[in-house]
């Protein structure tokens, strides 16, 4: 048995492993992957076990100091997945193990900072004065509350200062694990069978408790199996006292059952046979059945349809195919607003055996379903990207629906990864089958499966769904037309006089729509009631603070939000720069869409689907079920309705603003305005009612426009990747982001400059073919959350070569925040 455990401490920033001592007392309880609390410096840390060792690397070790989780917390491969995440990624070892435990379980070592002097004396800092008068006000602090009160402001730069001076101390702390199984009362029948014959021997004399305690007998004495009490005292009326004095006598059995808090408790499951495959559907499973059979012929392979062509039933059907071999199935949406309807369609396929992984889900059923997942009890999990992380025994596939979306690439968080090329490297470990789905695949991914010689499977027609049949005869799949896309020249509707967001042919089209009972989608990929607020007198925008950007007013809260850091505002009266009191709101949004469609159209059911109207833990599902069960007839959104939804009785989609997002100063700016319009269009149609699209632009003759109102997905694959070799863009090159970031603008700059002098010399000083740099510029959002932000591109072959040979840390300045991002999907 080895005596020694080589451990990544759960600090995000630090590197390299450290070894320790196993106690006699914890033999054969710590394995690789067990999570361990351990002494570090001069505070107590979280570790996770990498591997049992014979002998340490250093003289004298210290001693592991408590078992948090006997059983392993991370399986042998996703130990091997995230050491190459960190090494593909630049993450610390310690980042990538952690996302994949479940929150509440992962604890970080935090501060206790504790008020020495209620003097605040001269020349502090306005956040040292802050600190101060917060601890004053609430007593001692830890520093994630501090975290919470002190939110725009960087305050732990403040805390050196304030120690030095005695003002307050700072003392290190591990907080105990947040989250527990939890444990239900329960009752279990145990009197003699005769106990009827006579209950007022039994129970005492009649009275109110005497029926409510013969009322619970009853109960009990018809389950085999323990009861929990709250289900009791709904049944019986029966309290707390009464199942006491039942235990007292002895009639009832009185215990403790643990109780999964699962996320999919309410749900039935509505049982149907699998539909019948179309031929097109039959050639593209028995392709992927022979994979999951044979592990000689996997390589990723990439399904390419058309939105309502049957790719979910391709997924059911190999998921099911996967279950008969004894391994797992994890299946992953780009969106939390897709995982009600996924889920619903697995439960009914595989009830009982479904697992849902989200970040809306509270700390209790995050932890249960992983602790279930990793027991083998939930054999397919489905949600976001977070999902790929799930502890399954054994792995089999891994299906990434919509794998288009940028959301697959997390780049607001650490450690940055890209779900894509970390599910490539889960399935070369694992063995697992990988299967990509999307109407409209990226070009780097479509590029990579062709270069590679990977399987690119096709489904180019759309199945006609929601068919009513009356015979058997009818229950054959049909395919069905794409629905009728027309485009609007905005700029012609202006000319004619019509000075409304929605054109004349829109507003027809949906007065037809409300007439024959159908429902409606009208898109528009921003929120709130105005893009920005200016004064008419001196053409003041009002901005935030912090991040510079312009602020959105929201007319249901009657403030102004900064979309990027959630920085809010009363809107002013007074013009902030010039007093003037001609403050007006110019641009659209989805709540000024929404006023003005019930203003036009005044009998409508009218409902808004946002990120401001889902918050709330359900909100998603919600919405979905509404609309799904047409209780409204408009459905108004960002492009949270644009993916992958069923909605049978959507028979028009109007964009109402289809080149949002084409003028960007980013080179995939038209490749995401084809994906979202070709998305957002597929959601009209799906019925034998047909359907129609309309695209309102500005910019009606850009490719992007043409190829997506005439569903010309290769005409734009060309006309894209012709584009991206003039400009020495990826595909036929990789980019590494560098952002510099510090509150001083003056040091952000000065390092962003310094560093791509550094760059240019080592390229031309070193030889690195094909390799350049772009920039260093200020960043589209020039400032954010308080702090300036500078960025450099890396163009290469493999960017990452130059940070191999120069480890950042070597010449980065101290003091400044420095963001390596390999392949970004956001270059602004």
């Amino acid at each position: 048995m080895p005596r020694y455990a080589r451990i990544s401490i759960n600090i995000p920033q630090l590197t390299g492993l450290f070894d320790y001592s196993i106690p006699e007392e914890f033999d054969g309880l710590i394995h690789a992957g067990s999570l361990v609390n351990v002494p570090f410096g001069r505070q107590i840390a979280q570790g996770i076990v990498v591997q049992l060792i014979d002998e340490p690397a250093v003289a004298e070790t210290k001693s592991i100091e408590a078992v948090v989780e006997s059983d392993r917390v991370i399986t042998p491969y996703q130990m091997e997945l995230a050491e190459w995440l960190a090494q593909e990624n630049y993450s610390t070892l310690s980042e990538c193990l952690d996302m994949m435990l479940p929150v509440g379980l992962s604890q970080h070592t935090d501060i206790l900072l504790q008020l020495c002097s209620t003097d605040i004396p001269e020349g502090l800092s306005v956040a040292q004065q802050k600190i101060l008068k917060i601890l004053q006000k609430r007593g001692d602090l830890h520093g994630r509350q501090l975290d919470r009160a002190l939110s725009r402001m960087a305050w732990r730069e403040a805390i050196p200062g304030l120690v030095k001076r005695g003002l307050v101390k700072s003392k290190p702390i591990l907080s105990p694990i947040q989250v527990k199984p939890r444990y239900i009362r329960t009752a279990q029948f145990s009197a003699p069978s005769d106990w009827r014959e006579n209950p007022e021997k039994t129970l005492g004399r009649e009275s109110v408790a005497f029926f409510r305690r013969k009322a619970v007998l009853e109960l009990l004495e018809t389950q085999s199996m323990p009861v929990e009490v709250a289900l009791i005292y709904t049944e019986t009326g029966a309290t707390a006292a009464d199942l006491t004095v039942l235990a007292k006598k002895g009639l009832v059995i009185l215990g403790e059952n643990e109780g999964w808090r699962d996320p999919l408790e309410q749900m039935t499951p509505v049982l149907n046979e699998p539909p019948v495959l179309t031929s097109d559907q039959q050639k593209v499973y028995e392709q992927i059945e022979r994979q999951i059979a044979d592990i000689s012929l996997r390589k990723p392979s990439l399904l390419v349809g058309v939105t309502g062509s049957g790719k979910t039933e391709i997924y059911l059907r190999a998921a099911a195919e996967t279950l008969k071999t004894g391994k797992g199935v994890i299946i992953l949406v780009p969106e939390i607003s897709l995982t009600p309807q996924t889920v619903k369609r697995f439960f009914s396929r595989f009830p009982g055996k479904v697992g849902l992984v989200h970040s809306q889900l509270s700390t209790g059923e995050r932890y249960d379903t992983w602790r279930r997942i990793r027991s083998g009890q939930l054999p397919v999990v489905v949600g976001a990207r977070s999902a790929l992380f799930s502890p399954l025994p054994e792995i089999g596939l891994i299906v990434i629906d919509e794998c288009h979306d940028s959301s697959y690439h997390q780049e607001d968080f650490h450690p940055h990864y890209h779900t894509l090329e970390t599910a490539y490297a889960l399935s070369r470990i694992t063995g697992a089958t990988l299967l990509l789905g999307s109407a409209t695949p990226d070009i780097e991914t479509m590029f990579q499966f062709n270069q590679r010689g990977w399987n690119i499977l096709r489904l180019p027609n759309r199945i006609l769904a929601h068919q009513e049949p009356s015979s058997n005869a009818e229950l054959a799949p049909k395919y069905s037309p794409m629905p009728e896309i027309e485009v609007i020249d905005m700029r012609k509707e202006l000319a004619a006089g019509n000075r409304s967001p929605l054109s004349n042919s829109l507003q027809r089209e949906i007065k037809n729509v409300l007439e024959r009972g159908e429902q409606a989608i009208l898109f528009l990929n921003r929120r709130g009631s105005a893009s920005y607020v200016f004064c008419r007198d001196c053409g003041y925008v009002l901005r935030c603070p912090r991040c510079d950007t312009q602020l959105t007013y929201h007319a249901d809260e009657i403030s102004l939000l900064c979309h990027i850091c959630n920085y809010r505002r009363l809107m002013p009266k007074k013009c902030p720069d010039c007093e003037g009191t001609r403050i007006r709101q110019y641009g659209m949004g989805t709540e000024s869409l929404e006023r003005l469609t019930c203003e036009l159209f005044p009998g409508a059911r009218v409902l808004r689907w946002d990120a401001d109207t889902s918050r709330l833990k359900g909100a998603h599902d919600l919405i979905l079920d509404h609309f799904l069960h047409h209780r409204a007839d408009i459905l108004i959104g960002t492009q949270m309705i644009a993916k992958g939804h069923d909605l049978p009785f959507v028979t028009l989609v109007g964009a109402v603003l289809a080149d949002t997002s084409l003028n960007l100063p980013d080179f995939r700016a038209a490749e995401r305005t084809y994906q979202l319009l070709t998305q957002v269009a597929g959601r009209a149609g799906r019925s034998a009612r047909g359907g129609k699209v309309i695209f309102q632009t500005y910019h009606p003759e850009h490719y992007a426009i043409r190829c997506a109102a005439t569903y010309d997905a290769e005409g734009f694959y060309l006309k894209e990747l012709s584009y991206r070799e003039q400009t020495g863009y990826p595909p036929y090159s990789r980019l590494m982001k560098i952002e510099f970031s510090h509150t001083n603008p003056i040091q952000t700059q000065q390092a962003a400059l310094a560093a791509g002098e550094q760059l240019n010399y080592w390229i031309e000083s070193e030889k690195i073919a094909a390799t350049s740099i772009i920039g260093p510029v200020p960043c589209f959002y020039q400032r954010r959350a308080g702090y300036y932000r500078w960025q450099i591109l890396v163009r290469s072959p493999d960017p990452r070569i130059i940070l191999k040979q120069h480890p950042l840390k070597t010449w980065i300045s101290t003091g400044m925040t420095v963001d390596i991002t390999i392949d970004p999907t956001r270059v602004l």
